[in-house]
């Protein structure tokens, strides 16, 4: 033990244990792709013995170097060179090296043939085992050769060695678990094997590469990778902060929006007769029809919308006042197509129930009190600011029975029915006595109700209304009568990009219909 009294041994050990390191890294590398195929069981085992038969046999090698020295002798001659025991060792194990790493790379690409894999097939332990064997006694030889070259006493180099065995026994499992967790490392890595593999090859040709370049060359490749790692943390902290609701809506109408351009594509290439096998396949590409879109969307701005937009406006509530002749109510009940109706004490905003037709009708027939039937059935009453999707518990727990929305001062402002709910998701559902509220008049010109949602609006005429006062209104009149200042006449013309409408019915109280003409279709 004497030679660790002097202080040069000590430092020719601490650079020898670096360079074996530096010089390992590639067959740490291996391993840790090899032993990511095994089972999550054996990673460990298999990792654990690799580096130990790693150790065995770089200590053995150091043993027999006068042997190895002598592989340097032609042992296949040939007429411009020729091959000693050493070039053949790194012919085999480079050209080894290749095959796998690419055959690695090509089964890590290779998307259709893990489409068809559905169930994962882990290698064998064993042949796992051979395997980092094999390459470890070809990876062995630049380091053996080093330790010779740099330090000619026996101990101090089996002391180097073991020191960077461990480090590598210690660092291999991390940087297992770093390949699982960052699996586009995994490329980066065979790509460095597969460049090792050139060099070994290269070399058994006497076409010597300074191992300067190459571990230039990784190291920027590895600078590049940590700086996409970054860039990519950076996003997912930056998603993190956002809801995970937006995010979902992001991604789905981004294929909405891609889903539009398939379809343009496949347009183009009818309108160019191609082929109908070509035209059938990018037809079947579409991953939504548009009935599917205009629901997806649907749903997933339904938070996002107010109770007003929703709801069977005041003006179009079908209502029964107690105080009406007997023949009035029978009327009313005929000639509208509806199930269920509030009654009510003279006016709108005194409700007393909700009551069906039928039963309207059996109390009149049998001349029953209709007051006090509709007072056993109170309405449920909900304010004009509830979230829409707390709306649909309120409808649930309402069990058929149709909701009084008010404002703030008790002033009824419209009902909701499950069916209005419906609507505003997959779209509108008229009833008999009632017309579209958008109708297509000619090629981009629409007859609108100046009722109608805004957000239906857009979904059908597929726009985007750019103006401040988009969210403050839920139909399209009040948008109109905001922009304006106050109620446009008939023949008023007012542009919202990127609409223009024009009034055609209204009066001083309210717009009835205008006529839509997109002026400008937001990209």
């Amino acid at each position: 033990m004497y030679l660790f009294l002097d202080s040069s041994n000590w430092a020719a050990l601490l650079m020898l244990v670096a360079l074996e390191i530096v010089l390992g890294i590639d067959n740490l590398i291996f391993i840790s792709i090899l032993v990511k195929k095994l089972s999550p069981s054996q990673r460990d085992k298999a990792r654990i013995l690799g580096l130990t038969i790693t150790l065995v046999m770089r200590i053995t090698l150091l043993y027999f170097m006068s042997w190895i020295i002598t592989l340097d002798h032609p042992l296949l001659v040939f007429k411009y060179f020729y091959f000693s025991g050493r070039d053949l060792v790194l012919l085999f194990g480079g050209s080894f090296l290749l095959f796998k790493a690419i055959m690695e790379l090509h089964d890590k690409l290779d998307f259709a043939k893990k489409k068809k894999n559905i169930k994962k097939k882990y290698s064998n332990f064993w042949i796992t085992v051979f395997q980092i064997s094999i390459l470890d006694a070809i990876f062995s030889l630049d380091s053996i050769i080093t330790a010779v070259g740099m330090v000619n006493k026996l101990l101090i180099m089996v002391v180097a060695i073991i020191i960077a065995t461990v480090f590598m026994l210690l660092a291999s499992k991390i940087l297992v678990s770093f390949i699982n967790l960052h699996p586009t490392i995994t490329i980066l890595c065979l790509s460095f094997l597969i460049m090792i593999g050139v060099s070994l090859v290269s070399e058994s040709f006497r076409f010597y590469i300074p191992k300067g370049y190459l571990y230039g060359a990784i190291v920027f490749s590895v600078f590049i990778e940590c700086l996409n790692q970054i860039d990519k943390n950076n996003l997912i902290k930056y998603q993190s902060l956002r809801p995970v609701r937006v995010r979902v809506s992001e991604a789905i109408s981004n294929l909405i929006i891609k889903d539009k351009k398939i379809e343009c594509t496949y347009d183009f290439l009818k309108k160019n007769k191609h082929s109908p096998t070509i035209l059938e396949n990018n037809r079947y590409k579409n991953y939504f029809r548009e009935e599917e879109k205009y629901m997806i969307n649907g749903v997933l701005t339904l938070e996002g919308r107010s109770i007003k937009s929703i709801m069977t406006p005041r003006r179009e509530i079908s209502w029964i006042n107690v105080e009406d002749s007997l023949s009035n109510i029978q009327k009313k009940l005929l000639d509208t197509p509806h199930n269920l109706f509030p009654v009510c004490d003279g006016e709108l905003d005194k409700i007393i129930g909700v009551v069906r037709a039928k039963e309207i009708l059996v109390i009149l027939n049998n001349k029953f009190d209709i007051i006090k039937f509709a007072s056993n059935r109170p309405p449920v009453v909900i304010p004009d600011t509830l979230n829409p999707i707390n709306l649909l518990g309120v409808l649930r727990k309402a069990k058929g029975i149709l909701v009084i929305v008010t404002n703030e001062f008790g002033v009824v402002q419209g009902l909701i029915t499950p069916l209005d709910v419906l609507e505003a998701i997959a779209g509108e559902f008229p009833d008999d006595d009632e017309t579209p509220d958008i109708v297509e008049n000619e090629k981009g010109v629409w007859i609108i109700k100046g009722g109608t949602d805004l957000h239906t609006l857009e979904q059908s005429l597929n726009i985007i209304i750019n103006t401040k006062n988009r969210n403050n209104n839920a139909s399209l009149a009040g948008l109109l009568i905001s922009e304006k200042g106050n109620v446009p006449i008939p023949g008023d013309i007012v542009k919202i990009p990127p609409i223009e409408c024009c009034i055609l019915e209204s009066n001083q109280y309210r717009i009835d219909l205008v006529k839509v003409v997109i002026t400008k279709q937001d990209t």
